[in-house]
């Protein structure tokens, strides 16, 4: 999964890098495309443009020289301004007088002649023409190049003649080029390095939103989009991840919380059916014996099997006996499930647990009595901190368990009950004289319903959970508890918090 996200992440980067590319190159591209254009359209155009422009200044340079003609100033000076006006212009004047002299700003008379005398200039297209001037081009064989011809008559009568030459324009468009391609390669170069620098800031924060996005993909919400200052797209974009991001975690907290609350339910109820076929399952396993005996006194009864009353008598003490031991599996197999399954809460309380274990003896004291059993205790009081009702009952069981497997050793039957600190557990030992458990039976005795002495009589083999009642209590209230085998006996213990000082 992981070198499938990095493999993802390398891909995204990659795109970001051919994304900066692409940008670059398409400027460049689209800049080239305008010099080259710009290149194409000046070398079409602008010699026509510039043709015109000369045409236009050939007659303005005529209208100049006509008017000097038609106002006061002098030849002198008239030869002076055609100077000006050739080397500002960059134009050959010729004027022909009516005295057939010839007034020039420069020399170029018998080129003129030539050119005005040339087959190929015959051919050559009129520029322009009307009453007074005609424009034209000529080509000079001589130099080979070519010319802008404006042939005419001035008001006075005098003939004129103006003339630029052609290279000079082609040879501004050559450099106007050349000039554009410069500043083209330039411009592009200067691009290049700005749109990388640009789509480097554009494709930034698109990194951050993408590594951001693969978090969320792994589940992780703690990252977040720096929100910068401006409010274009990306910061818009980042914004609403943020709250998708929230929104998102706020919902997936939502169904895990829902999620651990349906198990617990699910756990619950699988629980509670447990528990149910369990109690159907032990009951009418353990209901079996007693509901036969019961069944089968209360026939002899009905069918008057015997007509002696103290027969009767003791048919009716069977059922009632019977019955109440019925009553008192059931009640006890209803409160270890309790136990068993986690329903039952605990009243934690400070009480001296001697006294209580005083007190089971007390009740005990006629069986031990009858069956001359001898019970040492030291009787030192100490406090506790546990559920007294329940502790009662882990005492109760197993001082029960001991009257009914002690057995005589060296002369004597007895039960020893003993102390043992353990800093802030107390430990109570019930010790009874007679053989011991084996080895594979040790663990079993636990289980409800287990037996070890199964030729045991109904009257005397109790139910076969109180020690199943007392591994549910200690586990529940998460203290030790156990069965060892001594030299003359066999001992079990449990734990209790003791009273904090």
């Amino acid at each position: 999964m992981k070198s499938s996200n990095k493999e993802e992440k390398k891909g995204f980067i990659s795109k970001l890098d051919t994304i900066r590319i692409k940008v670059s190159v398409t400027l460049c591209v689209t800049i080239a495309i305008i010099i080259l254009f710009l290149v194409i359209v000046n070398s079409i155009v602008l010699e026509t443009y510039y043709r015109y422009s000369k045409e236009a200044e050939l007659m303005s340079v005529y209208n100049t020289i006509n008017n000097y003609y038609n106002g006061t100033t002098t030849s002198k000076d008239i030869e002076i301004e055609l100077e000006k006006l050739s080397l500002s212009n960059n134009f050959d004047i010729l004027i022909k007088t009516d005295t057939g002299g010839y007034v020039s700003s420069r020399d170029f008379y018998a080129s003129l002649k030539n050119e005005l005398q040339d087959e190929k200039n015959k051919d050559q297209d009129i520029l322009d023409k009307n009453e007074k001037i005609q424009i034209r081009k000529i080509f000079d064989s001589k130099t080979e190049l070519s010319f802008i011809l404006l042939a005419g008559k001035l008001d006075n009568g005098y003939e004129i003649y103006i003339r630029v030459a052609l290279t000079s324009i082609k040879e501004s468009v050559d450099i106007a080029n050349r000039f554009l391609m410069f500043i083209g390669f330039i411009t592009i170069i200067i691009s290049g390095i700005v749109v990388s620098i640009i789509s480097k800031k554009i494709t930034s924060p698109i990194e951050e939103l993408n590594k951001i996005t693969e978090q969320i993909i792994e589940l992780d919400f703690s990252h977040k989009y720096r929100i910068k200052d401006s409010d274009d797209e990306i910061n818009n974009l980042g914004r609403n991840i943020n709250n998708m991001s929230e929104t998102l975690e706020k919902t997936i907290n939502q169904l895990r919380n829902s999620n651990i609350e349906l198990e617990k339910d699910i756990e619950e109820k699988s629980k509670t059916d447990e528990m149910r076929k369990q109690f159907i399952s032990d009951v009418s396993h353990e209901l079996k014996t007693p509901i036969a005996l019961i069944q089968g006194y209360a026939e002899g009864l009905v069918e008057n099997v015997t007509e002696d009353e103290e027969s009767r008598k003791f048919y009716a003490e069977v059922i009632l006996d019977e019955a109440n031991k019925m009553d008192i599996l059931v009640k006890r197999l209803l409160e270890l499930m309790k136990l068993e399954y986690g329903k039952m809460t605990f009243n934690l309380t400070k009480f001296n647990i001697s006294e209580l274990i005083n007190e089971v003896i007390r009740k005990a004291r006629k069986v031990l009595e009858e069956n001359n059993i001898n019970v040492k205790f030291s009787n030192e009081p100490i406090f506790a901190i546990a559920d007294e009702f329940y502790m009662e009952q882990v005492f109760s069981n197993y001082f029960t368990n001991a009257i009914k497997n002690v057995s005589e050793v060296e002369g004597k039957k007895e039960i020893v009950i003993s102390y043992e600190k353990k800093e802030t557990k107390l430990r109570v030992k019930v010790f009874n004289t007679g053989e011991n458990i084996s080895e594979e039976n040790l663990n079993r005795i636990w289980n409800r319903f287990y037996k070890v002495d199964t030729s045991r009589n109904r009257e005397n083999g109790g139910t076969g959970i109180g020690l199943s009642l007392v591994r549910a209590i200690m586990t529940n209230t998460h203290n030790e508890y156990g069965v060892e085998n001594k030299e003359n006996g066999v001992e079990f213990y449990f734990e209790v918090d003791l009273e904090k000082k």
